[in-house]
């Protein structure tokens, strides 16, 4: 990777975004309610990072991506992209960005994939000659040559999200934004693409990585800004923002964990902050408690789970995760969905 050196090649100052929305009072009535998705967020990322914008849905990840790839109109504040302004300079703002926003949807159903790749290129201005090598250097890449000449409404899910991530480097952009590049993709193919992010790094690109999933975040990120309800609430690097509730203790229980096991674990002595995840993906109820007291607070929270109907398959201490941080500062997990639309 890059020496975090020199100009941001991002710059945010106090960010805000506000959409008008109606809400239907009677029949033939409606009120406008503002809701406030981005609320004064400052950042700067340097050349040669992978930072990580970390939350959950709602939180106002991509529509912070979306004002920074000209997509939408700041309400306030300002934003610079490799010295370029977003609202007076956008076309310089859009040479200078590859963005695979949500995967799929910025794709041509009707067309191939070569073709795609291809329409890409030309709204970058680029060559045909250069379109064509471009896009066979990136087929290469993401080994999309056994369906690159068919139609994109043929392809799986997964396979939309590998052009859709192709097409984001097509103009070669010194700064990539990638929304959460791995949401529909198998674990292999994300483990392969988490792998060519790296490399790409490497190369010289400053990546900037959306995520619900911490765990990714952990992987690729040396910096992160956990953002929610619009607001930055954190910002650090992975080691700081683990270490900013070192003092404290995680303990994980997994299992059925009915709503009264977890009402009487939050009225225990001790709890810093309690979080229930009740959609995990094997299917089981995750609990996820910060304490300052772990070992002494480990028999009681057995007790309580047990006396309240809890079935548990698993309980123990264990190492601090950004899953962490984010519960030990809003008491949530990520796992919720915070949209306010």
């Amino acid at each position: 990777m890059s020496d975090l050196t020199g100009e941001p090649i991002v710059r945010i100052r106090e960010l805000r975004k506000t959409y008008i929305s109606k809400e239907r009072q009677g029949l033939l009535r409606s009120k406008q309610r503002a809701v406030e998705a981005l609320k004064g967020i400052s950042l700067e990322i340097c050349p040669g990072e992978i930072f990580g914008l970390l939350g959950p849905n709602g939180a106002g990840k991509t529509t912070l991506i979306k004002c920074m790839t000209t997509l939408l109109l700041p309400t306030s504040g300002t934003i610079q992209i490799n010295g370029y302004d977003v609202e007076r300079n956008a076309d310089q703002v859009r040479a200078s960005i590859g963005c695979m926003l949500m995967g799929e949807r910025g794709l041509y159903w009707k067309l191939t994939g070569r073709e795609n790749l291809d329409f890409f290129g030309a709204l970058y201005h680029l060559p045909p000659e250069v379109r064509r090598q471009r896009s066979q250097q990136v087929i290469e890449l993401l080994s999309l040559g056994d369906i690159i000449d068919r139609t994109v409404e043929t392809y799986s899910s997964g396979q939309k999200m590998k052009l859709a991530f192709a097409k984001s480097l097509i103009n070669q952009a010194p700064l990539l934004v990638l929304d959460e590049p791995t949401n529909t993709l198998d674990v292999p193919s994300a483990r392969e693409l988490r792998i060519i992010v790296r490399d790409l790094n490497r190369q010289g690109h400053t990546v900037i990585y959306t995520t619900h999933q911490m765990t990714e975040a952990e992987e690729l990120c040396k910096r992160v800004a956990i953002i929610d309800r619009g607001q930055v609430i954190a910002l650090g690097t992975v080691d700081e923002l683990k270490a900013s509730i070192q003092q404290d203790g995680v303990i994980r229980a997994a299992g059925v964990i009915p709503a009264a096991a977890y009402a009487a674990v939050k009225s225990l002595e001790y709890i810093g902050e309690a979080a229930l995840t009740t959609t995990t993906p094997n299917g089981q109820d995750e609990l996820r408690v910060v304490t300052s007291q772990p070992r002494r607070l480990l028999p009681e929270l057995i007790r309580a789970l047990f006396d309240n109907g809890a079935i548990i398959e698993d309980i123990a201490p264990a190492q601090v995760t950004l899953e962490d941080v984010f519960v030990a500062l809003t008491g949530r997990t990520l796992a919720e969905d915070t949209r306010a639309l």
